[in-house]
């Protein structure tokens, strides 16, 4: 016996209401809460995943940066001691030049009319040259009478001195100089022990 429309119509309904493929079943399925949730966490965890990656990339521009301002402070600072300092060795071979002038000037007796004018012009020259170094960052170490100063001043030898305090310059032997504050040649000196003990003596 065939069945009838109606029980045909009643079939078909229920297979559609069953059936996992069909659109209600799927709106079964998103309604589902555990479903939702771990597509939410799925979710989550790749947005973290972006935010650290976006950090790190984000992390490691400012260390490029930073970097690359420090190389170019450094290259700036390496130039500028270049120029400051280039001159160094020049001056270096100058001043034997200076010491000679200034033992001329000492050999020469003023009082003697023959040689007075050659004296005059070797201190003219001496001038000369000292204000060529000044103006290029050179200037003198003569430390007669003032303390020892190790950064500035070689002590050739130590003498007792009746005057002068302990570590005091008691004679300079040879000037020194310094090229924009750097030394270039210490002033070679004699240094004071102090006044001799009386008591020692006799």
């Amino acid at each position: 016996m065939k069945p009838g429309r109606g029980e045909a119509a009643v079939t078909t309904a229920d297979q559609t209401s069953t059936d996992p493929e069909s659109p209600s079943g799927a709106r079964d399925d998103a309604a589902d809460p555990g479903v939702a949730a771990t597509a939410q966490e799925a979710l989550q965890r790749r947005i973290d995943e972006l935010q650290q990656a976006l950090d790190s990339a984000r992390d490691q521009g400012l260390r490029t940066a930073a970097e690359m301002q420090n190389l170019r402070r450094r290259a700036e600072r390496d130039i500028e001691t270049a120029h400051k300092y280039a001159l160094e060795k020049f001056v270096a071979a100058l001043l034997p030049v200076v010491d000679n002038l200034e033992r001329a000037l000492a050999a020469i007796d003023p009082d003697n009319e023959v040689v007075r004018p050659l004296g005059e012009g070797v201190e003219l020259t001496h001038k000369s040259l000292l204000e060529v170094l000044r103006q290029h960052g050179v200037q003198v170490v003569d430390p007669a009478a003032q303390g020892f100063d190790p950064a500035l001043h070689q002590a050739v030898a130590m003498v007792p001195h009746p005057e002068r305090a302990a570590n005091q310059v008691v004679e300079v032997l040879q000037k020194g100089y310094t090229l924009n504050e750097r030394l270039v040649r210490p002033a070679m000196v004699v240094v004071s022990q102090g006044v001799p003990d009386a008591g020692g003596q006799g």
